[in-house]
């Protein structure tokens, strides 16, 4: 069976002053992620303070844009197109919530290499999203 990835409408996301610096970014082609120099973690989604150690001493960084299919699932009932939502281990640590593009969705699997894509949502901002890495 093979389902190939089909674009579809991305929602824009809600912007607000803590995430601005993130889809500017994402816009030039630069995926970031917050640190804290206090416990030294990065995390994801953007947030003003630290979720493990609650500083509010956290900056941002430039992410590789490399990770790893933590899991993911591909939905084919809720809409007239089909497409996978998963989790992506980030080379830095996080794990973001993301939609993985541009390849066959039956041919996914667990642990598999992926890189950091932007599509343009319907308002135009870019969204980081991933697809395999082919070998």
């Amino acid at each position: 069976m093979s389902t190939p990835y089909q674009d579809r409408p991305i929602p824009a996301p809600l912007k607000n002053p803590e995430n601005r610096e993130y889809f500017e970014a994402a816009g030039n082609g630069r995926l970031l992620v917050k640190h804290c120099p206090d416990c030294g973690k990065s995390h994801h989604y953007p947030r003003s303070f630290c979720p493990f150690c609650h500083s509010p001493r956290v900056e941002w960084r430039e992410a590789s844009g490399r990770g790893t299919l933590y899991t993911y699932t591909v939905t084919r009932r809720a809409g007239p197109t089909p497409y996978a939502l998963a989790y992506v281990t980030l080379e830095e640590g996080p794990t973001m919530l993301t939609n993985i593009v541009d390849c066959d969705l039956d041919s996914l699997s667990v642990g598999q290499a992926v890189k950091v894509v932007f599509k343009a949502s319907e308002d135009g901002t870019a969204v980081p999203m991933f697809t395999p890495v082919l070998s």
